[in-house]
C-alpha cells in the first residue's frame, strides 16, 4: 500500500523506489501483488508515464487515510507520541537558512533531539511530492494551490547599494533613474522562469515598475547579496537580509520615500499527507521562531 501511494504521488516507479529506498523491481512487484489481491487495475503504465485509474484514485484516497491512521496507532503505543522522532526532509531559501534558520537550530535540537533534519538549501522550486520533501519555506505567492501552508509573515523589501557603487555612479534619487544607461542593477534569476522581473514601487498613489539594466544576474540569494555588497549594482532585499550589512556600512538604503509591496512567506507541505508529530512540531517551531521577527 505504501509503495502504491508513493507511485501515485511521484507518478514514477523509479522516483517512488528512490524515496522508499527500494529497487524499482521491488516496488513494481509490490504494486502488482496489490492489484492481484484486489483484482483491480490501479495504474496505467506506459514507457513514459504512470497514470492512476479511476479505481486507483478511489483506492489512493482510502489508502492515504488508512496509512495515516496506522501511523497514529503505532505512535500512540510508543514513546514517539511524547517525544517526536525520525527524519524530516525540508527545503528552504539559502539566505533564510544562513541568516535565520540554521543559527536557531541548536535550540530546536535541544528541544527535539530525536528528530533528524535533512535540509536542502536553494532558491529553486522544489517538487515537494516528487522529491518526497516534507515541507518547504518559500517567499512569494504560492502558485500550487493544492499545497497546505501556514503564514510566516510578510517580507518587507527595500532597495540598497554599496558605498563603492554610489561613489562610482552617484546616488539615484528616483527609481526611474535606474532605467538609464548610467546605473546598473544586479539581476535575480527567478527559479520558475530563469528570468529577471521588474520591481513595483509606490509613492503617494504613484506606481512605477523598475526593470533596470544588469551586467550580472544570479539565481542564488546569497550570491545576489554578495554582488550587491561588492558594488556590482543596486539590489532589492528583504529587511532581514539587509540589516547586518546596513549596520556595518556595507549597504546604503535608497528611495526612502518610496515603498514596495510586501512579499508573503509561508511554510508549505503536501496535501493528502499525514502530518506526523515530527513535522507538526517543526512547522510549529518555525512559526514560533518567526513571531515578532522583522522580515
Amino acid at each position: 500500500m505504501q509503495a502504491f501511494v508513493r507511485v501515485v504521488e511521484t507518478r514514477s516507479f523509479t522516483k517512488a523506489a528512490d524515496t522508499l529506498h527500494m529497487s524499482k523491481t521491488t516496488v513494481t512487484q509490490l504494486v502488482q501483488q496489490l492489484e492481484t489481491r484486489l483484482r483491480v487495475k490501479l495504474l496505467n503504465r506506459t514507457t513514459r508515464k504512470v497514470n492512476v485509474t479511476a479505481d486507483g484514485a478511489v483506492y489512493y484516497e482510502r489508502a492515504v487515510r488508512l496509512l495515516a491512521e496506522l501511523d497514529d496507532a503505532e505512535t500512540s503505543l510508543s514513546s514517539a507520541s511524547a517525544v517526536p522522532r525520525g527524519r524530516l526532509r525540508v527545503d528552504v531559501p539559502s539566505p533564510f537558512a544562513r541568516l535565520v534558520l540554521v543559527p536557531a537550530l541548536p535550540a530546536f535540537h535541544a528541544r527535539y533531539p530525536d528528530i533528524q533534519i535533512d535540509m536542502g538549501v536553494s532558491d529553486r522550486v522544489v517538487d515537494i511530492i516528487g522529491e518526497n520533501v516534507d515541507c518547504v519555506v518559500r517567499g512569494g505567492t504560492l502558485l500550487d494551490q493544492s499545497l497546505m501552508a501556514r503564514s510566516l509573515g510578510d517580507l518587507q523589501l527595500g532597495a540598497y547599494a554599496a558605498p563603492a557603487y554610489l561613489a562610482n555612479h552617484g546616488t539615484p534619487i528616483d527609481p526611474r533613474d535606474l532605467e538609464g544607461t548610467h546605473h546598473r542593477i544586479v539581476g535575480f534569476l527567478w527559479a520558475r522562469s530563469g528570468k529577471t522581473y521588474p520591481y513595483v514601487m509606490q509613492r503617494d498613489g504613484e506606481q512605477v515598475e523598475v526593470q533596470g539594466q544588469h551586467a550580472f544576474a544570479f539565481d542564488d540569494g546569497n550570491a545576489y547579496l554578495a554582488a550587491g555588497v561588492a558594488g556590482l549594482g543596486v539590489i532589492w532585499l528583504p529587511t532581514y537580509m539587509a540589516e547586518v550589512h546596513r549596520e556595518r556600512g556595507e549597504l546604503v538604503p535608497l528611495f526612502a520615500d518610496w515603498s514596495f509591496e510586501s512579499m508573503p512567506m509561508h511554510v508549505a507541505y503536501p496535501p493528502n499527507r499525514h502530518v506526523s508529530a515530527k513535522l507538526r512540531v517543526f512547522i510549529d517551531w518555525v512559526v514560533e521562531l518567526m513571531l515578532g521577527k522583522t522580515l
